[in-house]
């Protein structure tokens, strides 16, 4: 039997505007518009595009105080959240005892007290949401947002579409969040995103999505934007896909997001991994994710062979493909650690041929944040 599809607030829409619909994360999603993928991912870069992220999972931790929350949260995450400050978001991962990755999530603490919201990915959410029932400690528990729809506005002329609206919205800084009036829509307003680009993730009660969606769109500055170029416009910023960059064997030292890991947290530890993940710190992993940049015009898909320039074999790409903005193909991947230095030359099998490239820093292009 076909497995019936979820949809999101923003379905009739997109059907309506001509959208290539596809399977994702077990919702029915578009893949692209009639603009074209390589068209949507430019025209983020230079104006602003609308994605609908509504399929990710909105939840909140509630305990009695922000302390308790925070402390529960920190059982399983390696962030510093205790002293994240009202009004700010934060990035970390969910962690398994063995120290490898479940998801990676946003976290931010509005003004009410005792309260943490987290926004996990949509092809995790359930089993998220299992985990953290089950191991966050007695006085915290889990309530989720299913109700609740998400878009994202990313482009650099984002900030100048949402302030039409919302003037304040131009105020708001990098990894900081405000609840204000969109119009006459009452929505979490998040300055960040996953294309490297200035924008703003918006949370709405799902009734209000559509409405807000057309709203954004009636703007000629904003297209709307489909699966193909998120993934091409995150791969070029250096954003990790769950479940291809990041699973549940790679570490955060492993997948070159150590930064996910506060300073307190490295010195009293206490967060499931924490043996291995500090031991990482101290020694350094066995392998680590890089960037990569193939010499051709030839794109490197997830799967290909990492070999060294005598042939052997090294790691593997998790993502690849062209990105429109740096004008050529761009991968990243697992190699050895002693080959993991910027500028190392490498060759990647490739439908069966050797071709050569070389590791890089990334991201690819350069974020454009908030950062003022």
């Amino acid at each position: 039997m076909a497995q019936t599809l979820k949809t999101t607030p923003l379905h009739e829409l997109h059907i309506s505007l001509g959208a290539k619909m596809v399977e994702f994360a077990g919702y029915d999603m578009p893949v692209q518009y009639p603009l074209g993928v390589m068209k949507e991912h430019l025209h983020t870069r230079e104006k602003a595009g609308l994605f609908d992220v509504s399929h990710m999972g909105q939840a909140v931790i509630v305990a009695e105080t922000h302390e308790a929350a925070a402390k529960a949260l920190e059982t399983l995450v390696p962030g510093e959240i205790e002293k994240l400050g009202v009004w700010r978001q934060r990035l970390t991962v969910l962690l398994n005892d063995s120290g490898g990755i479940l998801d990676d999530l946003m976290v931010s603490r509005p003004p009410t007290d005792g309260r943490l919201n987290i926004v996990v990915n949509g092809a995790c959410k359930q089993d998220d949401y299992a985990y953290l029932d089950a191991r966050l400690p007695a006085g915290a528990k889990l309530e989720r947002f299913d109700n609740r729809g998400l878009l994202a506005l990313q482009g650099p002329m984002a900030s100048a579409v949402l302030a039409k609206h919302a003037p304040e919205a131009a105020e708001i800084k990098f990894m900081r969040f405000a609840e204000i009036e969109i119009g006459d829509i009452t929505a979490v307003v998040t300055r960040g995103g996953y294309t490297g680009e200035d924008g703003f993730e918006i949370s709405t009660w799902a009734d209000d999505t559509q409405k807000l969606a057309r709203l954004l769109l009636d703007d000629d500055c904003v297209e709307p934007i489909g699966l193909g170029a998120r993934d091409s416009l995150r791969l070029e910023a250096g954003m990790c896909l769950y479940g291809h960059d990041l699973t549940a064997e790679i570490s955060p030292v492993e997948g070159n997001i150590a930064f996910t890991i506060g300073k307190r947290r490295r010195a009293e530890g206490g967060f499931a991994g924490a043996t291995r993940i500090l031991r990482e710190l101290a020694d350094g992993p066995a392998r680590l994710r890089v960037g990569i940049l193939p010499t051709g015009r030839a794109p490197a898909r997830e799967g290909a062979e990492i070999q060294s320039t005598d042939g052997t074999a090294i790691g593997v790409v998790t993502s690849g493909g062209f990105g429109p903005s740096v004008g050529g193909p761009v991968a990243m991947g697992y190699v050895s650690t002693e080959h993991a230095a910027t500028g190392t030359d490498i060759q990647l099998i490739v439908r069966g041929k050797a071709l050569p490239a070389r590791t890089a820093d990334m991201p690819f292009i350069p974020h454009r944040y908030f950062r003022r």
